[in-house]
């Protein structure tokens, strides 16, 4: 599966991205994760199979899912805060699913 993560500026996803990387490692899961910004992910979308947007962003949502037309869901904001990548992964599942 091939993830987008999309926040304001890139950077607090950056974080929780190498979380995610190292916590499906672990897992023996594949799964191809990438962070960027929402100024970026327009010119980056067409490589990923779901993207999931940082609650900061959340009121952008719809916006993405219209431009995207791919699964696209709002990161709970605890799981983001906390970096608990078995409930992310667990909405990856339920997105990619859509598909």
């Amino acid at each position: 599966m091939k993830v987008l993560l999309v926040c304001a500026g890139g950077l607090s996803t950056s974080l929780l991205m190498t979380k995610m990387k190292s916590y499906w490692q672990e897992q023996n899961t594949e799964l191809d994760v990438e962070a960027c910004s929402l100024a970026e992910y327009k010119d980056r979308f067409k490589d990923f199979e779901v993207v999931l947007v940082g609650p900061q962003i959340s009121y952008r949502l719809d916006m993405i899912k219209d431009e995207t037309k791919l699964p696209c869901g709002a990161i709970n904001s605890t799981d983001y805060a906390l970096g608990r990548c078995d409930n992310i992964y667990r909405q990856l599942e339920e997105l990619y699913q859509q598909r």
